[in-house]
């Protein structure tokens, strides 16, 4: 997990331009949130996402330095595929 809740929490300041602030209180009601909540799970995904994209590069480049070789697919193809009738 990339947030663990620790047994204190941090005040922090954030600056926020009036219509975001209006959008995420509409949104934390909606949610049956406080405004703090709302903003601590916007940033857990936010983070969760970012990870994904980074390990989604990663793999990207990996594939791209060595290339999947078309024996290395292909019998997985095959077993795949339909039988011909």
């Amino acid at each position: 997990m990339l947030w663990r809740r620790a047994h204190s929490t941090e005040t922090i300041q954030v600056v926020l331009d009036v219509k975001l602030l209006r959008a995420a209180d509409a949104a934390a009601k909606r949610q049956k949130l406080n405004r703090s909540a709302l903003i601590r799970k916007a940033l857990q995904e936010y983070l969760r996402r970012l990870q994904v994209a980074e390990l989604e590069e990663r793999d990207r480049r990996g594939y791209q330095a060595q290339p999947q070789r078309t024996e290395e697919y292909l019998p997985l193809e095959e077993a795949a595929a339909w039988p011909e009738e």
